[in-house]
């Protein structure tokens, strides 16, 4: 989910349902009891380069579609190690990428992520202070771990298949701009996963446990209004206010709450309000998410959202604009990469932390005026596939193919995502255990994908039977080829002008409607 699009949650950050949902905790066993010993020494010998990506990539945010040294950082690290780039720019987002080891079945795929958030800078101090450098982002949701812990466990993956001689494929995706327009979504749209066994995740949090959730769906809109200038007060009647009809459109959609589900949610900022109170505005604009537990909800919510700002724009003489311009699938569990992903999970167990990391925790807890419970030890229990609130860009992935994920304690307990404690937090050895840990478990089942047919074909039989008559169909406009998030000289179909022009002009009355896709997950939870 930041610079001109919203900031979004989850990938695991809702974290305050995630906590609700599984707070009943199960004892930890040790490291490796049941496991594959030479999957953990493959890791293990990975662990300094984890420290040191996790610290490089805190030390330089960098926020969602400008990750240009983050990037470059981390193509160069798996080009070191023996994995060829296979594009750069992937699907239209300039710092996305895929990486390459390998050939022929089975395909397993890892994610990466490494954008920052702005406004959460902080030195890695249990209290709120600026960094010194004067860098005001920070990775209040802990990219810089997610692109640590990852990467990691690909190369640790990767020595793995070389070593024992093991064919298939590892591929390593590049997840730029998770925060905004998530690169993820673009390349679902250009089929960029279609040929994989399985997509494995992680995501710092409070807790630990498998995220075997489904997220919620959304769409991001942008709502603009035309009228006329005039003076205020000498000729009011000579003017019509954009600022009016922003002002009942967002009347009309707060009203709209009473009559939504309780799974649905509705947030907005108004971006553009006039320039003086004297000046009737002519321009005003809104940028607005609505989420719901499926893509048809979601399409259902954006006409009857569509139809309210076209009322507004009849109410005050105006002219509305809407474009839907990015959305996102829910996310689609599958029981036997969960299961899996749970059994390593508790035989890896949940970080250890030192008594000085607890105390920092509690320190941090302390600023934020909350209980001084310190840092989980434990490991949750597998969740039921619960819907939380937030979304990811990783449930495009998931309705292509067989997609899971995990989260890992990087943060004390309390402590929510997207905020300086996240972003000090994440700075420190605390967070860098969560990224060992989770390279830990992502490579135990990245290599059962590789090695164990029986396993990849109830994987896949678990997803054919969820996506049973489904076709996925992009939440993308056609006509929208790359974020619109990105500055003009950073741009390859023309500027962000060119393309109101170009939408303009395919939409007579001014309204763009979204893709509509056929889903029928519900019937097979």
């Amino acid at each position: 989910m930041t610079t001109t699009i919203e900031s979004r949650g989850f990938t695991f950050s809702s974290v305050s349902a995630l906590v609700a949902l599984i707070s009943t905790v199960v004892p930890t066993w040790g490291v490796a009891q049941e496991s594959n010993p030479d999957v953990i020494e493959a890791v293990s010998t990975q662990e300094a380069l984890i420290g040191e990506v996790a610290q490089t990539l805190w030390d330089k945010p960098e926020i969602s579609l400008q990750e240009k040294e983050s990037t470059a950082y981390l193509q160069s690290i798996l080009d070191k190690n023996g994995f060829k780039i296979i594009e750069k720019g992937s699907a239209g987002v300039p710092t996305a990428f895929i990486a390459e080891y390998g050939s022929g079945k089975p395909r397993l795929g890892i994610m990466l992520e490494y954008d920052a958030l702005p406004g959460l800078g902080n030195k890695a101090v249990p209290f709120k202070q600026p960094r010194e450098d004067g860098v005001t982002a920070g990775h209040g949701c802990g990219h810089n771990l997610i692109g640590a812990g990852a990467i990691g466990a690909a190369l640790a993956l990767k020595n793995l298949m070389e070593s024992n001689g093991t064919k298939g494929t590892l591929r390593v995706y590049g997840g730029a701009a998770e925060e905004t327009e998530g690169a993820k979504v673009y390349m679902a749209r250009e089929g960029k996963f279609d040929d994989l066994n399985a997509m494995l995740h992680w995501h710092p949090s409070p807790l630990t446990g498998v995220a075997n959730v489904r997220s919620s769906a959304q769409q991001q809109m942008y709502i603009e209004f035309t009228g006329k200038t005039s003076h205020a007060a000498n000729t009011p009647w000579l003017g019509r206010s954009a600022l009016d009809a922003v002002e009942l459109f967002l009347h009309a959609v707060n009203n709209m709450r009473e009559h939504v589900r309780p799974t649905a949610r509705i947030h907005y900022v108004i971006r553009n309000g006039g320039e003086a109170p004297n000046i009737v505005p002519d321009k005003a604009s809104v940028q607005l998410t609505f989420r719901e537990e499926s893509r048809k909800a979601v399409e259902d919510g954006v006409a009857w959202i569509t139809d309210m700002a076209k009322g507004a724009g009849l109410m005050t003489q105006t002219k509305e604009f809407v474009v839907p311009y990015y959305g996102m699938y829910d996310l689609l569990p599958n029981t036997p990469l969960a299961e899996r992903m749970q059994h390593h999970l508790e035989n890896v167990g949940s970080p250890v932390f030192t008594d000085e990391e607890i105390e920092f925790a509690k320190k941090l807890q302390e600023s934020n005026e909350i209980e001084q419970t310190g840092l989980t030890d434990r490991v949750a229990p597998l969740p039921d596939e619960p819907t939380v609130g937030g979304s990811t860009d990783v449930g495009d992935v998931s309705w292509q193919i067989p997609t899971m994920g995990l989260s890992v304690a990087t943060m004390p307990l309390g402590v929510g995502l997207h905020t300086w404690s996240a972003t000090a937090s994440h700075g420190t050895s605390i967070g860098k255990k969560g990224a060992i840990t989770a390279a830990h478990v992502l490579t135990l089942v990245g290599w059962d994908v590789l090695t164990d047919a029986e396993f990849r074909e109830e994987v896949q039989s678990d997803f054919d039977s969820r996506t049973e008559g489904f076709t996925y169909k992009s939440p993308l406009p056609d006509i929208i080829k790359e974020p619109v998030g990105l500055r003009d000289d950073e741009r390859s179909y023309g500027s962000v002008m060119e393309l109101k022009e170009a939408l303009l002009n395919r939409t007579g009355d001014h309204t763009l409607s979204i893709p509509h896709g056929h889903d029928h997950a519900h019937d097979h939870r």
